[in-house]
């Protein structure tokens, strides 16, 4: 990843995991989303909370993960921040987003599409992690980036509501849509500028061999 690429990952992830920790850790729970969210928001509070804070933290660890320079020269940090980033950001933030969908705002569309986005999240995560347990860096690689992509989506639908807004499409027409492209394009991406660029070897690579945990009986 080219380093103004980087910067600004690092730039929008860490402000949109700032702003939900101000916003939900210092105000008023709901003070500034619509009425009728406010309203599930405060009778699911846990959900909710677990939700922001978990994502919070995959958002500010996610970018790390993909610093060539911390996984080089600093490996054990680089696989602590993944066990953060795995067992706590996407394993709670998902689930409990998982939860909070079958409550979202904006109808059936809205929950499916919130749904789906914490399905995925979970799913590849998990395979993100089975990936590097098994010593396969380069399939991790792969499914990291799909997962990051899927935790951008946080980033992503807070750009596309003010869009959606200063473009006159009522929030309330305009949600479920977001509900889905806030992730499904970041998806997409992923796979074609990242993943299918390049060629994974068929043999294990130095790297991979430094990156893979010590497992069992080895």
């Amino acid at each position: 990843m080219r380093l103004t690429s980087f910067v600004a990952l690092c730039v929008l992830s860490s402000g949109v995991a700032a702003y939900a920790v101000v916003v939900y850790g210092f105000m008023p729970l709901g003070s500034l989303v619509h009425p009728d969210m406010r309203v599930v928001f405060e009778a699911h509070r846990l959900g909710i909370y677990a939700h922001v804070f978990g994502s919070a933290i995959a958002l500010a660890l996610g970018p790390l993960q993909f610093s060539s320079h911390l996984r080089n020269s600093r490996i054990s940090l680089h696989r602590w921040l993944g066990r953060l980033y795995l067992g706590v950001g996407v394993l709670i933030g998902g689930s409990s987003g998982l939860y909070m969908a079958s409550h979202a705002f904006g109808g059936l569309v809205a929950r499916l599409g919130f749904a789906c986005l914490a399905v995925a999240w979970l799913y590849s995560g998990l395979r993100a992690y089975l990936a590097i347990r098994a010593g396969k860096a380069t399939v991790h690689r792969a499914w990291m980036v799909r997962n990051f992509a899927l935790t951008f989506a946080a980033v992503t639908l807070r750009l596309y509501s003010p869009v959606s807004m200063a473009a006159g499409i009522e929030f309330e027409v305009a949600y479920p849509y977001i509900a889905w492209i806030c992730w499904v394009p970041n998806l997409v991406a992923a796979e074609l500028l990242f993943n299918r660029t390049h060629n994974p070897p068929t043999q294990p690579t130095e790297q991979e061999r430094r990156c893979a945990p010590l497992l069992p009986g080895r």
